[in-house]
């Protein structure tokens, strides 16, 4: 029997990319030069910005304003504008207070997480900052059903290394053979799940293959319909 349930944050349960996309279009129709980028080109150059910087502010190597002005002033570089430091600041506040505006959970996420509540324990594992996650949460409704937030910004560990879902099923006292992950990254998630002996559902709505097509690893390409969802996540184990 399935005693606890983990679940990634960003693009499992949290509409991470639909806000980032909804976000990054305001601040294109926001300058002349970004304008004139195809969007998809800038959402290309966005996303591998905020990747590299990621890991910087997870370390405190850098502030997190200070990786979200920079963020744009290399996008606005790759984009062939003027990138002077009031510029890319105005454009950081922009996307941040649009994103902030768009933020919703996955469609079913909220139903199936009260579900699974009633019958086993939650843990969020995420590799982001606590008052981030935290808040994301609390203005999707969805922090009512989460027994442990495990955040890389505490654990001073991130996923794919097991250490971090260990921290998590070590809060909700359970056993990694009694639980199960389901997120989006199969490298951090799945991966990094299988490692720490807890089973792995990758949540792929996409329907993209397998990287390892060998693996024996179920799939969620969606929370919907719910009652389905949770059955198949509950009874996973059995």
């Amino acid at each position: 029997m399935i005693q606890a349930v983990l679940f990634d944050l960003d693009d499992t349960l949290f509409d991470h990319q639909g806000c980032a996309r909804d976000a990054l279009a305001a601040v294109q129709q926001s300058h002349d030069t970004l304008r004139a980028t195809p969007f998809e080109t800038l959402e290309r150059a966005h996303a591998g910005f905020l990747e590299e910087l990621h890991s910087d502010v997870m370390l405190g190597r850098v502030p997190l304003e200070d990786a979200r002005i920079e963020r744009f002033r290399r996008l606005l570089l790759a984009a062939g504008a003027d990138a002077n430091p009031e510029l890319a600041s105005a454009l950081a506040s922009a996307y941040r207070e649009t994103y902030q505006a768009r933020r919703r959970a996955v469609a079913g996420a909220a139903a199936v997480m009260a579900e699974v509540s009633q019958r086993a324990r939650i843990g969020i594992v995420s590799n982001n900052l606590r008052d981030e996650q935290q808040e994301k949460l609390q203005v999707c409704g969805l922090d009512r059903f989460v027994d442990a937030l495990v955040v890389s910004e505490e654990a001073q560990v991130s996923k794919p290394d097991p250490a971090i879902f260990r921290i998590a099923l070590d809060r909700l006292g359970v056993e990694p053979a009694r639980a199960v992950m389901i997120g989006d990254s199969w490298a951090a998630d799945v991966e990094g799940a299988r490692a720490a002996g807890v089973r792995a559902i990758w949540f792929n709505p996409l329907g993209l293959p397998a990287p390892d097509p060998d693996a024996i690893v179920r799939q969620l390409n969606s929370f919907e319909p719910v009652a389905v969802v949770v059955r198949m996540i509950l009874e996973h184990g059995d």
